[in-house]
């Protein structure tokens, strides 16, 4: 199949026949060989919507012509329906406005619209990229924009969902696990007895201030930069368009976006996005806390902790046989590691807000929509192939509170904390329970001895 040519300011280019794109991205599939990096589906779906709203917003300032902006609109839906995914095939490490992306709808909405009109593709006739996609619009409105109401939609509906989920999944094993009494742990030394309930309220209530969070973030990524153009002037759009485009964005999505009190720092800076991003980084280190210690509490399952089992999914080792390994809170580990990963190089692309534009847009984009969808396949993975079903080792977790020396700790207001020192260091020496030192020393009535080493009784304030 011979290429076609297509031409922008620079002159003539050629373009492979099964591509919708026009010169200007073509450009950029030649300089930009980068990695396999691409945008994120929920921001090409986030420009499609974009250049939908767009369109209504020119139509009803009369500044397009209705039948052109008909089909431009459509064909714009239909990006954002990723019916034509196969056409936006730039490396994320491009030029730093993403100019070359927003270009690449513009061109792939004008070749689907003009051959509908009686145009060809390549012609830009009667629908221009520039003139008629692109009205009212720069890209450095256009992209930060697509951040903004991709990553809201990202967290809104997937990630705060997902996060739910996981919620009530670890609250409903807290409330199971209840009256388990397990040895506490500090400095990954024995400590004073909790309940198993207690630990996983501990995980549960993390992500309830993770979701929290996350809510917060939507408040900055409401406002969007649409309406700003070049360096946030507005130069070339209507003084009414942003306000249309905002409307027809969150009647569609469903949120209340609006347009940015001050464009110039809607473009310039990306403070938003920071804190969005430092908000899922607080989350992924939650998980990264959660998913370490299902690692521990199931460790063993002969030589371990063993105080839970984990549901076991697949063989853990090509040598060993009847090994089983924590596969998700490991999978969940590395996804932690990787969301703060991203948050690093966010907050380095973000410093780079140059005057009246940042130049790190698509990276940060790149960063930021991975680090969403990795926490939210990562909270529902945890949720529904590990913590539902896990279960408890009551023997275990009372076999290890019955041997530990912080027992003693319900003796400091009896017999002092020297006299309680005492024995646990004599209980470790002689490899006994605190309950046996006591009773053959006779420091103690027995009575008194099993009232105060009775586990339940440390488990809230003494008062």
């Amino acid at each position: 199949m011979a290429d076609r040519i297509e031409s922008d300011s620079m002159g003539e280019v050629k373009i492979p026949q099964e591509f919708l794109y026009g010169a200007s991205t073509q450009r950029a599939v030649e300089n930009f060989q980068v990695s396999r990096r691409r945008f994120d589906r929920r921001f090409i779906q986030a420009l499609g919507l974009i250049k939908w709203a767009c369109v209504l917003a020119n139509e009803e300032l009369g500044l397009l012509d209705k039948k052109l902006a008909s089909v431009i609109a459509k064909k714009a839906l239909e990006v954002a329906e990723g019916n034509h995914d196969k056409h936006f095939i730039l490396d994320i490490y491009q030029t730093g406005s993403g100019t070359s992306t927003n270009m690449n709808a513009n061109e792939v909405i004008a070749n689907l619209a003009n051959p509908e009109l009686g145009g060809a593709i390549g012609s830009k006739k009667p629908v221009h990229p520039n003139d008629h996609v692109n009205l009212g619009q720069s890209s450095n409105d256009v992209i930060p924009t697509a951040i903004h109401v991709g990553t809201a939609v990202a967290i809104a509906k997937g990630l705060i969902p997902a996060m739910t989920e996981l919620h009530s999944t670890l609250e409903l094993k807290a409330r199971n696990f209840a009256d388990i009494v397990k040895i506490g742990r500090t400095h990954l030394q024995d400590a004073t007895p909790v309940t198993l309930g207690q630990e996983f309220s501990g995980y549960a209530s993390q992500i309830e201030h993770g979701i929290k969070r996350c809510e917060q973030i939507l408040e900055g990524l409401l406002e969007l930069a649409i309406g700003g153009t070049a360096v946030g002037t507005g130069i070339n759009t209507h003084p009414d368009f942003a306000k249309k485009v905002c409307e027809h964005l969150a009647q569609k999505i469903g949120l209340p976006f609006g347009e940015s009190a001050n464009h110039f720092e809607a473009q310039a800076s990306k403070d938003a996005v920071v804190f969005a991003s430092g908000a899922l980084k607080t989350v992924a280190v939650s998980l990264m806390k959660i998913a370490n210690d299902l690692r521990w509490l199931s460790s063993g399952p002969m030589c371990g902790l063993h105080e839970i089992n984990l549901p076991e999914l697949q063989p853990g080792s090509s040598i060993m046989p009847g090994k089983v390994n924590p596969v998700i809170p490991e999978s969940v580990m590395q996804i932690s590691a990787q969301v703060q990963g991203n948050d690093l190089a966010i907050q380095i692309g973000a410093q780079h807000g140059n005057f009246e534009l940042n130049g790190m847009m698509p990276m940060i984009a790149g960063n930021l929509f991975e680090s969403i969808e990795l926490l939210t396949n990562g909270c529902t993975m945890l949720a529904k192939k590990c913590v539902k079903g896990i279960t408890a080792n009551e023997d275990r977790c009372q076999e290890l509170v019955e041997r530990s020396l912080m027992l003693v700790t319900n003796l400091n207001r009896v017999i002092g904390y020297d006299k309680a020192a005492y024995v646990a260091k004599k209980a470790y020496k002689e490899g006994k329970t605190v309950r046996e030192i006591l009773k053959a020393e006779k420091i103690l009535p027995e009575e008194q001895i099993e009232k105060l080493l009775d586990p339940r009784t440390m488990l809230a304030p003494s008062g």
